[in-house]
């Protein structure tokens, strides 16, 4: 095929560029494209390009009630807008995160395509004719890449963390309740140092997984307010420069009706632009939760461990075989799986860090990177926790001869000793059984500090948790 067929003219202010003809992006767009083909994966996520719709949606119904852009272009603007919000033009946003770090090509990109698409749906065909819409002076009217990429993070992070990731978690910590709940009266040894202690029930313990979430999903949303600051109308350095005044309160006003979000206006739009700090304490908190379940899925491993060489004080659900080599080995698949996702997001927190602190002067230049690990942490921990929740703590069940033989077999039921004869004795009990290989309560009987019914009298596992 003829080139002439595949590609057509498209100019910016350094000259012109071909484009792939059905495509609606324009040269900017392939600019980036040709010069930054960096990576197999790592694209622009579509929830940013979402999101972009619906501020440049809400910025062209503000600049016409401004007076700045006539009806018919902010209508065509809004329609457009609403064909990327639903998804029907995902394939026209080719650009990698790697580009520049004030995610201009990306605002470009969304700009570039909502012209093209304009000037198709009035009943023209591209690279033919002046565009009724331009990129830049109507689509971006009273606005920057600087603090459009910047408003955009933010309604990304705010809108995923409400809708998915939240709800999420807050399931996994419903089951983990309810198993806490069903385990109540089920007695068991508990643990330190990887050793015997004290006895707890197993749903104590579980009890504290649900705590450990609770104030993870707690300290999550206690960052929503934080996101909640939108920088638009900032424009290029916060200043508002070519902004009209009021123009920020319009716009919020609409994202607020098209998101169903409490967004409102930052308090230092300088600080917004430059800075990413609502980005770096969001992802804190996600990275909080992540900490928290590689315990928690550690803590399922081990107790679930064997079936008979190990613990063993729990079944898992039997998902699929485990071994090539070893017939009907099981193993602890789902928590290893959220194992490592919660190692993925611990170093993306480290990459966020890092893109936060490299905010120069008046603008953060690593905000595509920022957004991207964000988002992916956030997709990635909900999956993981729906998984987990629906094929692993759900199906676990306690295994009950186990628990009982372990309990009756720890030498720490001891400690039950110290306020009736004392550390020093109840110590040489503990340690007479262990050598000796004999219970507790022949040891204490061998040794003469207890006869039979002193023993049962003061220990009791039941009463000790």
């Amino acid at each position: 095929m003829n080139k002439k067929n595949i590609y057509r003219n498209e100019k910016d202010i350094l000259g012109t560029v071909k484009v792939p003809i059905k495509k609606y992006w324009g040269a900017q767009t392939e600019r980036s494209r040709k010069n930054f083909k960096i990576g197999k994966e790592g694209s622009i996520p579509i929830e940013v390009i979402h999101a972009f719709a619906t501020l440049k949606k809400s910025s062209a119904i503000a600049n016409y009630k401004f007076g700045k852009l006539p009806l018919e272009k902010k209508n065509i603007i809004c329609k457009v807008c609403d064909e990327i919000i639903h998804g029907k033009l995902d394939n026209q946003f080719p650009l990698v995160v790697w580009q520049t770090g004030s995610g201009t090509h990306t605002n470009m990109n969304v700009n570039e395509v909502i012209s093209n698409r304009s000037h198709v749906i009035i009943g023209n065909k591209l690279g033919i004719g002046k565009k009724f819409i331009h990129p830049n002076d109507d689509v971006n009217m009273s606005q920057s890449s600087n603090d459009t990429f910047s408003t955009v993070m933010n309604i990304c992070a705010y809108k995923i963390l409400k809708e998915k990731t939240i709800p999420s978690i807050k399931k996994l910590k419903d089951e983990l309740k309810y198993k806490s709940e069903l385990f109540k009266n089920i007695v068991k040894i508990g643990r330190t140092h990887l050793m015997d202690a004290t006895p707890i029930t197993l749903g104590q313990e579980f009890s504290g997984y649900t705590s450990q979430i609770e104030h993870g999903i707690n300290s999550i949303k206690n960052t929503l307010n934080y996101l909640s600051e939108l920088p638009i109308g900032g424009t290029a350095v916060g200043t508002g420069l070519n902004a009209p005044k009021g123009f920020d309160k319009e716009v919020i006003k609409y994202i607020i009706k098209y998101t169903k979000i409490p967004f409102k206006i930052s308090k230092n739009k300088f600080e917004s632009i430059a800075n990413h700090d609502a980005i770096v304490e969001a992802h804190a908190s996600i990275k909080q939760v992540a900490v928290s379940l590689i315990k928690i899925s550690n803590d399922i491993r081990f107790l679930s461990s064997g079936p008979r060489s190990g613990i063993g004080e729990i079944y898992i659900p039997k998902n699929e075989p485990g071994s090539s080599i070893m017939p009907g080995k099981i193993n602890p698949t789902q928590c290893e799986a959220l194992i490592m996702v919660c190692m993925q997001i611990i170093g993306n927190d480290v990459i966020i860090s890092l893109s936060g602190s490299s905010g120069n002067y008046e603008l953060n230049v690593c905000k595509p990177l920022m957004i991207h690990k964000f988002l992916e942490s956030s997709k990635l921990l909900s999956d993981a926790v729906n998984s987990f929740s629906s094929f692993c703590v759900k199906g676990i069940k306690p295994n009950h001869n186990r628990i009982k033989e372990l309990l009756n077999n720890s030498l720490m039921l001891v400690t039950a000793l110290n306020p009736k004869i004392g550390y020093e004795k109840s110590a040489k009990i503990a340690n007479y059984a262990y050598i000796n290989n004999i219970t507790l309560k022949e040891a204490s009987i061998n040794l003469g500090y207890l006869n039979n019914e002193e023993y049962e009298k003061y220990v009791d596992p039941y009463k000790m948790v």
